[in-house]
């Protein structure tokens, strides 16, 4: 089996956002993407207790409501399948983490977690030094368990309080972990993403995030087991650019978590000044994104853009973003408005499918591997009532979609103009070749794919967003131009 990940558009979404389930998916997958899409994302289908599958279980089956193992396996038959590893923690549920609430030291499972023992003899951490831990929710790393004997101990949490926070040094953990690695990558997955891998290192003094060297240390030792499979891994993490140009320079696939709000600037304010200079120097070994199942990242592009772009941008964003409402971005809503804003892509750009298309057709330019979000390819809007119901703002941009929905949106204007796109973009053989941005005026982006004697080129009128793509396969063949 050949598991080099294609060079084409990949299709990012939940088990059961399009259809109820995985046989409903792998049928939308058949019936509609065939010729678009070279791979699929699917998140994580694993038995969880929370967070939206990323507070797993156990990864030895898929949740019974999904359907089997032989599901995926099926789809990963028709399209490069991308699946998750979270490593840096697992379900208060698991097995684990249960048999350790109930035996405590004397479980065999003891040593998998991180009790403020392992810190310090009293089992304290000074504030301060908590104070430095980088996370990303509105309390602090750690949850208190308290035992049938009266006992309490503080925990490590970085995240919601059902993903118990991994010792990555421990013998148990690493022979756990052994066994998930080598029994995902012996799917056939091409790409396995390692979820929250940049929290995975704790260290007093630090703030626990991406800490060097250790966290190469742990890249070196995940793919030691994903390789012998011909499996990629893909570690994700949402910060400014330069960890992204770090991983890149280390030789690892990184996401383009910057792209969105460069891109939100250019097409709101009309100039493509800051995205022409993050395309010369972005990664090229990279996944692609506009929209992801999170929020539009904000600390990604500090530095690329000026604080005051920024602020600009983001404002522009709750202005164009229909329904949106700063409320649903804070802490009342289980996010921080710091790191990242909840909206569809499509609401972003005030559901205008001209400016949407120009968008998508800068992604799609950009190098690296595209990756669409699917409620991004149904060109979904808000969904305010799910964010009431969840109380959640991350779930703005979580619709679920039954069969008549996704029939219903596959017919909609702007998500034909976007399947063309997409389309093109994973069958034309310029994209295998060299990238180049045109001089041109900062209210235009004129983006440029050669490879041997084929040709295709992107123009695109920040003013008025109508986007025009040329392209030639060499030789003989003429230059031949469409509008997106």
């Amino acid at each position: 089996m050949n598991k080099t990940i294609k060079n084409q558009v990949q299709l990012i979404t939940y088990p059961d956002s399009l259809g109820e389930n995985l046989a409903e998916l792998h049928y939308v997958l058949r019936r509609y993407l065939t010729d678009a899409i070279g791979g699929v994302h699917i998140l994580p289908f694993y038995p969880s207790s929370g967070d939206r599958g990323f507070a797993p279980i156990t990864y030895d089956i898929i949740d019974p409501a999904f359907g089997t193992w032989k599901d995926i396996e099926r789809i990963g038959e028709d399209f490069d399948l991308i699946i998750d590893f979270m490593v840096n923690h697992i379900s208060r549920q698991s097995e684990y983490f249960r048999d350790y609430v109930e035996n405590g030291k004397e479980s065999k499972y003891a040593d998998m977690f991180l009790s403020f023992e392992k810190f310090s003899s009293d089992g304290e951490i000074p504030e301060e030094e908590l104070a430095k831990v980088y996370t990303r929710k509105p309390r602090p790393p750690y949850i208190m368990l308290d035992r049938k004997d009266g006992s309490r101990e503080k925990i490590w949490c970085t995240f919601d309080t059902d993903q118990i926070d991994l010792d990555l040094e421990s013998p148990v953990t690493q022979g756990v972990m052994r066994h998930d690695l080598i029994n995902l990558a012996r799917t056939n997955s091409k790409m396995i993403r390692m979820d929250a891998v940049a929290y995975a290192i704790k260290k007093i003094g630090t703030n626990c995030f991406f800490v060097e060297p250790e966290i190469w240390k742990i890249l070196e030792w995940l793919k030691e087991y994903a390789q012998p499979f011909e499996t990629e891994i893909l570690p994700e993490l949402h910060e400014h650019y330069s960890y992204q140009l770090k991983l890149a320079e280390h030789g690892y696939w990184c996401y383009d978590f910057s792209l969105p709000m460069l891109v939100l600037n250019a097409l709101y304010h009309h100039t493509a000044a800051d995205l022409k200079n993050w395309l010369k120097i972005c990664p090229r070994k990279q996944i692609t994104t506009l929209d992801t199942h999170d929020g539009i990242g904000v600390v990604d592009v500090a530095d690329l853009m000026t604080r005051e772009d920024i602020d600009r941008t983001i404002a522009g964003l709750y202005e164009k973003g229909s329904n949106v409402k700063r409320l649903h971005s804070d802490a009342e809503y289980d996010n921080l408005d710091i790191y990242q804003v909840n909206c569809t892509y499509y609401s972003a750009l005030g559901c205008n499918d001209d400016s949407y298309m120009a968008a998508r057709t800068i992604q799609f330019f950009t190098p690296g591997i595209p990756q669409v979000y699917y409620v991004g390819l149904l060109a979904g809007e808000n969904d305010i009532e799910l964010v009431e119901r969840m109380r959640n703002g991350r779930f703005i941009n979580r619709h679920n979609f039954c069969l008549a929905e996704v029939k219903e949106a596959f017919e909609k204007p702007v998500v034909q103009r976007l399947l063309r796109l997409m389309r093109f973009r994973s069958s034309h053989p310029a994209f295998n070749g060299e990238f180049a941005i045109a001089d041109t005026p900062d209210d235009r982006i004129e983006l440029i794919w050669t490879h041997q004697d084929a040709r295709a080129t992107a123009n695109i009128n920040l003013r008025t967003y109508e986007t025009r793509v040329s392209y030639s396969y060499g030789g003989p063949d003429p230059i031949q131009e469409f509008k997106v």
